[in-house]
């Protein structure tokens, strides 16, 4: 639906603009594919970014659990240091 629409306004520019060319309509067409090209690789690339961020998400949630176990653990040597 979108690329008729968008085929249908291209034909009233370029008609409006005077007679359009068969050259004139396939560069047109050659022109949307390479932009529908670059906005498919855009959304891939995207996603493996949204990916990579989880797992470094995942990463830093386990790094700052480890330091919270860690930083327990130190009280805790501390605070018997301090009844003997």
């Amino acid at each position: 639906m979108r690329k008729a629409l968008a085929t249908i306004g291209l034909l009233a520019l370029l008609g409006g603009a005077g007679c359009a060319s068969t050259g004139d309509l396939n560069a047109a067409q050659a022109d949307a594919a390479e932009a529908k090209r670059m906005a498919e690789e855009a959304k891939a690339d995207a996603a493996a970014a949204r990916q990579e961020a989880a797992g470094a998400r995942a990463a830093a949630d386990a790094a700052a659990a480890q330091a919270k176990e860690a930083s327990e653990k130190a009280d805790r040597i501390f605070q018997r240091s301090l009844h003997k």
